[in-house]
């Protein structure tokens, strides 16, 4: 495949362009001690084991955690996508989480998305007593993701030091997605990336939406440092979710609204595109986004080689 896809306007048509690089990550916080009493209670078998009722999704309480001991509960969860929630939290949780169907670990990645007002606790990243932290206390912020390899570790959630424990909730949704999965990790990784011709080509056959349209308005939302996408459809490919409705001038054209990260500075421009992307968390993410003349290209050129991943109709 040769060059990259031309997501639409600007220097080489593209439609957004890669971010500044962003400067050093804040310095961490100390490694709770808690860490070592949960490592020891572990091994010793004497850590509170708390078994969701689904296997997705868990909700508990450190009310009932004695005042004088500072606890660590183990949670199982094994699922594709869930939540997990921790009222008045005190000690910590240890958060073991495994897909519903055997696949091994180094192909699965791990995103979690802390609930807007989250707070009480921190949550790590953890394997073998090093700490990763993912997500302070009260850094809700909205559209914050956190990816990580399933074998890179699991996720250790310390409640932080409260003169008043009352009306915290630490919590966050989670996904499991397979790695194999190239477009959507790069949905969550590299989201102002222009996609390479390989990339778009798999994009169109996996993704969870792919279809033709125009951008009719950009909505920026700083608070959520979000863009939200809408656009007008005439061709569509492929939808698992109902992303895209009927208009009600009922001319066969179809709308909706797709998003992504501020930082990508989408805007709208001319011409059509190939929309695709996928489901996280309950929204639709925007992947790739070539301009629908580029893509025509790349289909044609993979088409005589051999090389398409799947047939789609190009009229």
């Amino acid at each position: 495949m040769r060059g990259t896809a031309r997501a639409a306007w600007g220097r080489a048509g593209q439609l957004w362009t890669r971010p500044p690089a962003s400067g050093p990550p804040p310095p961490l916080p100390p490694p709770p001690l808690l860490l070592l009493t949960a490592l020891l209670a572990v091994l010793l078998g004497g850590a509170g084991a708390q078994y969701s009722s689904d296997l997705c999704s868990w909700k508990g309480s450190g009310l009932t955690h004695e005042a004088h001991r500072k606890e660590v509960e183990q949670v199982y969860l094994r699922c594709a996508a869930g939540t997990v929630e921790w009222m008045y939290p005190t000690g910590a949780l240890i958060v073991n989480l495994r897909p519903n169907t055997f696949s091994p670990a180094r192909h699965l990645t791990v995103c979690i998305k802390p609930f807007r007002d989250s707070s009480g606790a921190n949550i790590y990243l953890e394997k073998t007593g090093e700490l990763r932290l993912l997500v302070r206390d009260g850094d809700g912020r909205p559209g914050g993701v956190q990816c990580f390899g399933l074998e890179q570790g699991g996720l250790f959630v310390e409640a932080t030091l409260q003169q008043d424990i009352g009306r915290r909730t630490t919590g966050f949704q989670y996904e499991l997605i397979r790695r194999y999965r190239t477009s959507d990790l790069h949905e969550l990784s590299a989201p102002c990336r222009p996609c390479s011709d390989t990339e778009v080509l798999l994009a169109v056959c996996s993704s969870d939406f792919a279809v033709r349209g125009s951008i009719e308005e950009v909505t920026h939302e700083p608070e959520r440092q979000d863009s939200a996408i809408h656009l007008r459809v005439s061709r569509l490919y492929r939808q698992k979710s109902r992303v895209f409705e009927p208009v009600p001038e009922g001319d066969g054209h179809w709308q909706g609204r797709v998003r992504t990260l501020l930082e990508c500075g989408v805007r709208p421009g001319r011409g059509d595109f190939l929309f695709t992307g996928h489901m996280h968390f309950g929204e639709a993410r925007l992947g790739c986004a070539p301009r629908f003349r580029d893509f025509q290209r790349m289909y044609r050129d993979a088409q005589e080689r051999g090389l398409n991943p799947c047939e789609i109709g190009m009229d």
